[in-house]
């Protein structure tokens, strides 16, 4: 019986074809990354940017308290009003003030209507406790 003893097998492993796998997921990722918008507010930071010569004074000041009810320069407004009384203001500067323990998805609500509206914002801490 000619049994034939067969050769060894190779333990080698080919790297060729792993790096264009790898090279074609880089170039995918790049590519879809940069379609990918984040979704978060539009915050502008402290710059150099021209700044109008405005005090606080002459700004409305939208309040939030701490039960999530929202003011007005100080008079009570519901949800639906306070996104009229934001539509009217486009283009203009208002103060958001919310309460420390304020809900957080309230002052959310009046920052997204404001970038919504394209009103510039500055959220402004509160002495309340």
């Amino acid at each position: 019986m000619g049994l034939k003893k067969r050769g060894k097998v190779s333990a080698e492993f080919s790297m060729s074809s792993l790096t264009d796998i790898i090279f074609l997921l880089l170039i995918f990722f790049m590519l879809t990354s940069s379609l990918v918008s984040p979704n978060a507010l539009n915050l502008k930071m402290p710059g150099n940017e021209s700044v109008r010569n405005t005090t606080a004074s002459n700004l409305p000041k939208v309040t939030i308290t701490k039960t999530g009810s929202f003011l007005f320069e100080g008079a009570p407004v519901s949800n639906n009003v306070i996104s009229d009384l934001l539509k009217d203001m486009r283009g203009e500067t208002i103060i958001v003030a919310p309460h420390r323990d304020a809900p957080i998805e309230k002052v959310v609500r009046i920052m997204d209507l404001s970038m919504r509206y394209k009103i510039e914002t500055v959220l402004s801490a509160t002495d309340d406790r």
